[in-house]
Order: C-alpha cells, then sequence, then structure tokens
C-alpha cells in the first residue's frame, strides 16, 4: 500500500508539472521526503502531510483515502478493526488497567508504550505507530469529538513508564484533559480489591447508529466483541468499574498526590470516607453530579 501511495503522488505530481523540490515547497518539507514517499522508503507519510499533498495535488481526497491503509500493517491484525471503530464512535469508555490510554498519552509516553512488545519490528515500525497515534488524538479536538470516560487503575499512575520524568508529565497531561468538558477521569484505588476486570483493559465504544462495541486488550492479544448480549455484559461490567472508582474530583486530587510526592505514598481516603466526602460534594454543589474538574450536571428528575 505504501507503494501504490508513492506511485500515485509521482504520477500526481508529474500531470501537474511540478518536480519534487516544488511539491515539497507546496507542501512545507524538503524534497528528499518527496522522494521516499514515491519511493515507499523512509517515514511513512504522517496524515497531515497526506493532507498537504491532497489539496497540493487537487487529489479530490485520494490520498487521503489511501492513508489508513498505507499505515495497516504498523499494528497487530487484531487492533485495526478496533482503531476504525474508535474513529467513528460518539461515546468511549475505557477502563485502563496498565498504562494511559494512547487517546491521552504524550508523545515520549507514547514513544516508550510502543518500544516495548514482541510485534515490534524495528525504529521504523516504532516511528510509524507512534505517529498514528498522535494523529488519531486530533479526534479529541475535532468537531465531532466524543465523550471520553477513563476509568484508571491505580497502577498507571505509579508505574514509571520512561522513567519518572516521562511520567509526570504524563500525569499533568491528564490534569489538563480532565478540565475538557467531554472527558472524565476516575481513579480505581487498590484497596477497591479484586473486580471483574482484572488481568486486561476493557473499551466499550458507542458507534454512530446507537449500537455497541466492546474490546479487551493484554499485552500481547486482542479482542473485539460485536454480539449485542456480550458487549451488555461487558457494559455492566464497565459501570460497576465506574460506580466502584473515586469520584471524579478525588480522583484527580489522587493524581495530583502521585505526581506531588514523586511515588511515595499517595492518600488514599478509605471507602466510608470516600462516601462520606462524595456525599458533601453533592451537597455542597445543590444536588447536581459532579464531574471532570468539578462541573455539574443536573440531577435528572425521577419520572412521575
Amino acid at each position: 500500500m505504501a507503494a501504490l501511495f508513492g506511485s500515485r503522488v509521482r504520477k500526481l505530481r508529474t500531470a501537474a508539472g511540478l518536480t519534487q523540490a516544488e511539491l515539497g515547497e507546496k507542501t512545507h518539507v524538503v524534497s528528499s521526503r518527496i522522494t521516499q514517499i514515491e519511493r515507499s522508503s523512509g517515514a511513512k507519510p504522517t496524515l497531515e502531510l497526506t493532507r498537504a499533498l491532497d489539496t497540493a495535488l487537487v487529489a479530490d481526497n485520494l490520498l487521503i483515502d489511501l492513508w489508513p491503509y498505507v499505515y495497516r500493517e504498523a499494528f497487530p491484525d487484531w487492533s485495526r478493526a478496533f482503531m476504525a471503530h474508535s474513529a467513528r464512535a460518539v461515546s468511549i469508555r475505557q477502563y485502563a488497567a496498565h498504562v494511559v490510554p494512547g487517546l491521552l498519552q504524550t508523545e515520549a509516553y507514547a514513544r516508550a508504550v510502543l518500544s516495548v512488545g514482541r510485534s515490534l519490528k524495528n525504529e521504523e515500525h516504532l516511528a510509524e505507530r507512534l505517529s498514528a497515534r498522535l494523529e488519531r488524538q486530533e479526534r479529541l479536538d475535532a468537531p465531532d469529538r466524543p465523550d471520553l470516560w477513563v476509568v484508571l487503575d491505580e497502577a498507571v499512575l505509579r508505574r514509571p513508564v520512561g522513567g519518572w520524568g516521562v511520567t509526570r508529565n504524563q500525569l499533568i497531561r491528564l490534569l489538563e484533559v480532565a478540565t475538557e468538558p467531554h472527558i472524565t477521569l476516575q481513579v480505581l484505588p487498590f484497596d477497591q480489591g479484586e473486580h471483574d476486570a482484572m488481568g486486561g483493559s476493557l473499551t466499550v465504544l458507542t458507534l454512530p447508529d446507537g449500537t455497541e462495541v466492546g474490546y479487551t486488550e493484554g499485552a500481547h492479544y486482542g479482542q473485539l466483541i460485536e454480539d449485542p448480549e456480550e458487549v451488555s455484559r461487558f457494559a455492566v461490567t464497565y459501570d460497576r468499574l465506574r460506580a466502584v472508582a473515586l469520584p471524579p474530583l478525588m480522583s484527580l486530587d489522587m493524581i495530583r498526590s502521585v505526581m506531588e510526592g514523586n511515588h511515595r505514598g499517595a492518600s488514599v481516603p478509605s471507602r466510608s470516607d470516600r462516601r462520606r466526602l462524595a456525599q458533601e460534594q453533592l451537597q455542597q454543589s445543590g444536588g447536581g453530579r459532579l464531574r471532570g474538574g468539578g462541573r455539574r450536571i443536573p440531577r435528572r428528575r425521577p419520572r412521575p
């Protein structure tokens, strides 16, 4: 697919009467980058560069439509269908057991995560995966951005992925994105004990037509669940995790505590204290539910 993409760029460039240097100038890259693309050598084009090429060559979205297929070999088979569904989802609910979800990762944190694993081939393969992951994050700023609700296991906060400096910057990023109205973060503390999703991460996606799909993932496997009954069970499991996790405001306090304490002894309230504090928050907010950084969501009135 990379060779096909490069061939199309070369034909469109020739038809437009442009040299590689002229096309590079129009797309703000050096001419050698155009040479790499046309010969399908070096790093694969990013989505941003693909859009620039499509515009400069008046390709009528041909190159943009080809781009996902250029990247299809960058990730294992079992993750591609999930990524395709995620790109369309109107709601994303995730439980992350080991690392921060890809949509919220900093570049340094993502590089550290993607640098390990049996399916990684070489540095070029790593660059392709990293570029694709960062491109997918643009969806959170798009007009059709999904609602994102993430439950992070406490282990995610305490594992120094890429070293403490990288992890600290990642925690800062979490505090920043939690202020967005479409993003909610909760932390599931260690003291909650065992739960139904132990051993792997869990995601439930709601698609534009209202259907839902589930996805579970471990270190070297992933499974897409589309059977409605099975997806419904996964959704219930997720709701249970969300119910026993720290409320959003307390979750952000815990993230700050871990960040400022350099991973040493962040204070976690007991279950009874959490219930009491959550009730106090509700009372102080006038009875509304709190999410994210203190945003109030009016309580629904019971039906008569």
